[in-house]
């Protein structure tokens, strides 16, 4: 069966990263929960997709900038009133559920990764008994190279729609090589079944990510991508058991 992932815990369904869509997402029979994670000024960890608060809440300015009480404070646009979480708030949320971490590092406002941030993740995640039920992501090789060092867990390279044109397959798959990862996830509309036939070919397992309508997640379901991540967890769930019981018939 194909694992799908709650992309910012259903933003198309919950709003970009909310409470109320991490609850949710801990009651569906989804396989992972995504997220992204960004420090506060006083050193504490957000969950939240955006460096800057300004495009989804109602307050303004870069999280890495402001101290954790201003952050707790934003409400999220559509998100019934919620507070971005901290990431020991997050654990609490599953930790009684089955539906497993997808953490992605995001950069700071500037693009560039956060200095010494992986290290008080880990820290958090070892402490709330989640370490070991992550997988880890991102889009930044050298996020990669030092998640590498840090931890044995399994991670994935997000390859970004330009990288991967200007790269090209082959470059994308040397250069993943070159640096030890594992996995390479692609946005569905440039997933096709020869990318991912030379992608396995190389010994690497292949996922999608943004796979939001039902003709894109029907996509991701008919190419065997290892996971994808759906904004809209419930008509993936609906799009996936269709699938199954059609292969069944």
């Amino acid at each position: 069966m194909k694992r799908i992932a709650s992309h910012r815990g259903g933003t198309l369904e919950f709003g970009d990263s909310t409470p109320q869509g991490f609850a949710a997402t801990a009651q569906l029979p989804v396989d992972e929960v995504e997220f992204d994670l960004h420090p506060t000024a006083d050193g504490a960890i957000i969950v939240h997709h955006d460096p800057t608060l300004d495009r989804t809440t109602d307050t303004q300015g870069a999280i890495a900038e402001l101290p954790e009480a201003t952050v707790r404070a934003a409400v999220i646009d559509y998100g019934s009133g919620g507070h971005p979480l901290t990431l020991a708030e997050l654990c609490a949320v599953y930790r009684n559920s089955p539906v497993d971490f997808r953490c992605e590092f995001k950069p700071d406002a500037a693009g560039r990764p956060y200095a010494d941030f992986i290290p008080g993740v880990l820290d958090v995640l070892a402490q709330e008994r989640m370490l070991a039920r992550t997988t880890f992501s991102s889009f930044l090789i050298e996020t990669q190279d030092e998640l590498a060092r840090l931890t044995n867990r399994p991670r994935l390279w997000l390859v970004s729609p330009p990288v991967l044109r200007q790269l090209g397959d082959a470059g994308v798959i040397e250069l993943a090589l070159a640096h030890g990862i594992p996995e390479i996830s692609v946005q569905i509309d440039y997933a096709d079944g020869a990318l991912m036939a030379r992608v396995r070919e190389a010994g690497l397992a292949f996922g999608c990510f943004g796979a939001h309508t039902a003709a894109q997640i029907d996509k991701a379901l008919a190419l065997g991508v290892k996971v994808f991540t759906s904004d809209r967890p419930s008509l993936a769930l609906a799009r996936r058991a269709a699938f199954d019981k059609g292969q069944r018939a």
